[in-house]
């Protein structure tokens, strides 16, 4: 574990492997730790880099409402700590919209992009609003029975049948990988605070990225889930669209989590594209 002092703050990361550096890019609230089925295999290939984004994890957490840019020179700071001058940036979720604002924001630093369930925003402030409370309600659950919270909040991420293999075995490693039990008890360590989750929200107001699409320069790759209730294939569909150089893939019959659900297909698609 280390730390990089960055725009006046401190963010934790981590490096695995070597090679090519690849940097994992989590969403709203998310750990680094919470790539945990692809840091083992791309580290096989690359020099893998997570982060906890500011406000997360063992990273500063200013109070204060933070901004998509502000993420996005985060890891611009990141990056000139070791003095990398180029990396395969990798974004989930709201970690998607934070690289496509690097990627417009800082393009020289970007060799090729991957875009992993992730949107261009939401329509109306509305969905944040909600997104967020949702967030707030999630924390506090967790206080009470992290068990039955992590199971109830599966339901958006995991297919119904992967969700049953879970419950039956939460001791069992998936892909050799992670089990439930990992899942669960990470969560409980460092979570993000309502504050935190707070001054996070602030980032979703009024970002609305799709027209700039077009500008994005690097080779991108768009990685859906054909059963996102969070992020919609439609999304994506809509990015592939306006980004020049990029291709789609799908990946079927699963939800947001598909990157621990389907971390061998997917950490396949990622290590070849990457290394293409």
């Amino acid at each position: 574990m280390n730390f990089a002092e960055v725009n006046g703050i401190k963010i934790c990361y981590e490096m695995h492997g070597d090679g090519y550096p690849v940097i994992l890019v989590e969403g709203y609230g998310a750990k680094k730790e919470e790539w945990i089925a692809q840091i083992g295999p791309l580290s096989e290939h690359f020099k893998v880099i997570t982060l906890d984004n500011r406000g997360s994890g063992k990273s500063d957490r200013p109070n204060y409402p933070y901004t998509m840019e502000m993420f996005a020179d985060d890891i611009k700071g990141l990056m000139d700590f070791p003095g990398l001058k180029k990396a395969h940036i990798v974004g989930k979720s709201l970690g998607g919209m934070i690289v496509q604002i690097f990627a417009l924001k800082y393009s020289q630093y970007v060799n090729k992009l991957v875009l992993l369930n992730t949107s261009t925003g939401y329509p109306s402030d509305q969905g944040p609003e909600m997104y967020k409370q949702g967030k707030i309600d999630n924390y506090y659950a967790k206080l009470k029975d992290p068990f039955k919270t992590f199971f109830e909040s599966a339901r958006g991420g995991y297919s119904r049948k992967f969700r049953k293999l879970m419950q039956e075995d939460p001791k069992r490693k998936f892909h050799g990988l992670w089990s439930a039990e990992d899942l669960i008890k990470e969560s409980t360590i460092d979570p993000t605070t309502p504050q935190d989750i707070e001054n996070q929200a602030n980032r979703l107001k009024g970002f609305h990225s799709l027209e700039k699409l077009r500008e994005i320069k690097s080779e991108t790759l768009i990685l859906g889930a054909e059963k996102d209730r969070v992020m919609s294939v439609y999304n994506q569909q809509q990015m592939h669209e306006r980004i020049p150089n990029s291709t789609i893939k799908i990946i079927k019959d699963v939800g947001h989590g598909s990157n621990l659900e389907k971390a061998p297909e997917v950490n396949q698609i990622l290590i070849d594209f990457l290394r293409n």
